[in-house]
């Protein structure tokens, strides 16, 4: 992915993303964006041991990311 692909993932995170999870004590780690699309995170915080950690990075991150930013494929957690 280029650089700016990879600037335009950072901001949806930092600006759409982790505000939310912020707001319910957790947040989220940019571990690694692949040149096949796949944006590699880890939960932190509350967000880490909640039960619903996956359904938030499917439903809510996942398809946030892939609607700001064509070219991601999908997310996968990193513990």
């Amino acid at each position: 992915m280029t650089e700016e692909t990879k600037a335009k993932i950072r901001e949806t995170l930092d600006k759409e993303i982790r505000p939310n999870l912020q707001a319910d004590g957790g947040d989220l780690e940019l571990v690694a964006v692949g040149d096949d699309g796949v944006v590699q995170l880890r939960l932190t915080g509350a967000c880490a041991g909640c039960p619903f950690s996956a359904m938030t990075l499917a439903v809510g991150v996942e398809q946030r990311l892939k609607a700001a930013v064509p070219e991601v494929v999908r997310v996968q957690p990193v513990p």
